[in-house]
């Protein structure tokens, strides 16, 4: 009937945008740093029965491990890659690496200490957090 609402799956679209939301929230909160945001975020979508301490697996990513290496967002990301394709290694290559070079495309570097000042003028880091777990949900529901 024309007033039923049609129901259909969320596209990639929306689920990336999902994933992207709620990873900037949890960064934002204060109460998780880039890589645990973007952990967080993928495994309450993709990988909900993983329990919820295995993101603190990724708490010492934050602020490019501590001293401005590479990005913790891009580092929980690729995580995340890990625990969805861990039986298809050659995809896990390929998204990871897709993850890295977009990164580097957006932000200049995949060094923290570069990224986030190229991203101040985007809204910092936790702009870049959610858009690198936005990134990181498109190449898993492609």
């Amino acid at each position: 009937m024309f007033w039923q609402k049609k129901q259909t799956n969320p596209t990639a679209e929306t689920v990336a945008e999902k994933v992207g939301t709620e990873a900037e929230g949890f960064y934002r909160s204060g109460s998780m740093h880039c890589a645990e945001a973007v952990l967080m975020a993928a495994r309450n979508q993709f990988f909900p029965m993983v329990p919820e301490e295995i993101v603190r697996a990724a708490s010492g990513f934050g602020g490019g491990s501590g001293v401005g290496c590479i990005c913790g967002a891009v580092a929980g990301g690729t995580i995340a890659f890990g625990f969805v394709l861990k039986d298809d290694k050659r995809e896990l290559k390929r998204v990871t690496k897709e993850l890295h070079e977009w990164f580097k495309q957006e932000y200049g570097a995949s060094c923290c200490r570069i990224a986030t000042k190229n991203a101040k003028d985007r809204g910092g880091c936790a702009v870049l957090t959610g858009e690198v777990a936005k990134k990181m949900a498109e190449l898993l529901a492609s």
